[in-house]
């Protein structure tokens, strides 16, 4: 019997150590992942707010853009009515 206790009390001594080294293991990696997960929340905010500077930044392109291109309409709308004027008053 004290045989078997000793064996069973070497067991589960060796079977705790086990335990707690996988259980370290699992914790470490736990931590890992979680540190790996706030660089990327970190990166994809990053990121967002790059494209919403890059959105901005096109947005105001855009809207210069098209008040140019609404300038030379008027432009070129003005010079046309005034040729026709002038062609009508040529040949009236």
């Amino acid at each position: 019997r004290d045989e078997f206790g000793r064996l069973l009390e070497r067991e589960r001594i060796s079977s705790n150590e086990h335990l707690t080294r996988a259980i370290l293991r699992e914790r470490a990696a736990t931590e890992e992942e979680r540190q790996k997960a706030q660089r990327f929340a970190k990166q994809l905010e990053e990121k967002d707010r790059e494209l919403k500077k890059h959105d901005a930044y096109y947005k105001e392109q855009l809207a210069r853009l098209e008040e140019r291109s609404a300038q030379f309409y008027k432009v070129t709308t003005e010079q046309y009515q005034k040729a026709a004027d002038e062609v009508s008053a040529r040949f009236k």
